[in-house]
């Protein structure tokens, strides 16, 4: 799958994803991209999904518009240390293909 790394993700996350095609933003050229404008460039570069730490986004963007999923981890802190902990989570909902367009939460253990 091809996934992008939010800003306010560690780099260091795409280690965890190695089977995967992951992009930070910083990658792409797109820091501080707003994100209604970053979810359509995700859907222009045919992206399947945005990787974020930003629990607000599901209450802020209408996701009716846009058709990639957007995985939320849900941590107490945006730390190397505490999202690896999220990440066998993470893949598995990606190898049994669990994700459809829209937020998608993933929560402590």
């Amino acid at each position: 799958m091809k996934l992008l790394l939010d800003e306010n993700l560690p780099k260091r996350l795409k280690t965890d994803l190695q089977e995967h095609e992951v992009y930070t933003v910083g990658d792409k050229g797109w820091n501080s991209i707003k994100n209604g404008e970053l979810l359509k460039l995700l859907i222009e570069e045919d992206f399947d999904a945005l990787i974020t730490f930003d629990k607000n986004l599901q209450y802020q963007q209408n996701f009716r518009k846009y058709s990639i999923p957007v995985i939320v981890l849900n941590a107490p802190i945006n730390t190397y240390i505490e999202l690896t902990k999220l990440c066998p989570r993470l893949l598995d909902h990606l190898k049994n293909n669990e994700i459809k367009p829209g937020p998608i939460i993933i929560p402590p253990s």
